[in-house]
């Protein structure tokens, strides 16, 4: 088997750089994200590419890769590849599908209750000698709540039997499933439509692409449709929550809280807005990343990009 030259640009679990090495010629460099001229110059020489989020393999990043065969993404939203043009090219994108489904929703449930019972942040409080008691002792249980799924992909299913395991009622929407779609009985949910989703949820939860029709898809009129004190989680990508309209809303007490993963400009700029809003939890795009996780998306697309020069 000849060897192939492939360029890993963003972080990877070690394990999975060694299997590829042991077979094949392999540049790791996690920092080669952030030197675009570089990048394009060790992408041409390239048979395979494997990226993260930040990448864009599109213009004069696709353009430069006139050797590569294949694209490993280290995860499943592909807004960052223009797989039209990869398509076109000949290349193949091979997102690690499911691979982070379980971190990314136990993310999602702790966020839940960490929103939900309002009473984890007092620790800064109570070591300076106060007692809130009174203000932090109407939190609400997760039991008996209603969790709605926007898209109900592995993710979301994960999500799902998680939730069920809490005692929560679970209902999803996702376009692209017809409501009689066997997945939905075979995980004890309801399907609804996303209107009478955003209606009926006590917690909102969003694993759905970054396409046209959901860009902007939470803007200010959606949100204000929610339960009055219901929670936004947003795990999926940037663009699709309006975050002017999120923190509206979290600061007249339309939602009860929010947790944000993802941002329509990574790494976030500094945003004094967000800094003072109640109830709202940020995290730098996480939610699918943990040892495990990144072990197994890791792995997964070691073997893929393997099997391809078999």
């Amino acid at each position: 088997m000849t060897r192939a030259r492939i360029v890993i640009c963003e972080f990877m679990d070690e394990g999975a750089v060694a299997r590829l090495a042991a077979a094949h010629d392999v540049l790791y460099d996690p920092k080669l994200v952030g030197d675009a001229a570089r990048l394009r110059a060790e992408a041409a020489g390239a048979d395979a590419l494997v990226v993260r989020n930040l990448t864009q393999v599109r213009g004069d990043l696709l353009a430069a890769m006139a050797r590569c065969k294949v694209v490993g993404r280290l995860g499943v939203g592909l807004d960052n590849i223009d797989v039209p043009a990869c398509e076109a090219r000949g290349i193949k994108v091979i997102p690690a599908t499911g691979a982070n489904a379980l971190s990314v929703a136990e993310y999602v449930i702790a966020s839940t209750l960490l929103l939900l019972r309002g009473a984890f942040a007092s620790t800064g409080a109570v070591a300076t000698g106060q007692w809130p008691r009174a203000a932090l002792g109407n939190g609400r249980e997760t039991a008996g709540q209603t969790l709605g799924i926007v898209g109900f992909g592995s993710i979301g299913q994960t999500t799902a039997r998680l939730a069920h395991g809490l005692g929560m009622r679970v209902i999803a929407h996702d376009a692209m499933l017809p409501r009689d779609a066997p997945v939905f009985a075979q995980s004890g949910v309801q399907p609804v439509s996303l209107d009478e989703l955003v209606r009926s949820a006590d917690v909102v939860t969003l694993h759905i692409p970054l396409l046209d029709t959901t860009r902007g898809l939470f803007n200010a009129a959606r949100i204000g449709a929610m339960k009055k004190g219901a929670v936004l989680i947003n795990t999926s990508r940037g663009h699709i929550v309006d975050i002017n309209a999120l923190t509206a809303a979290l600061r007249t007490g339309q939602l009860g809280g929010a947790a944000i993963d993802v941002f329509d400009v990574e790494p976030l700029p500094v945003s004094p807005s967000l800094q003072d809003c109640p109830n709202l939890l940020l995290t730098p795009h996480i939610s699918g990343v943990s040892a495990q996780s990144n072990e197994r998306v890791s792995v997964m697309i070691a073997i893929k990009v393997l099997e391809s020069f078999l």
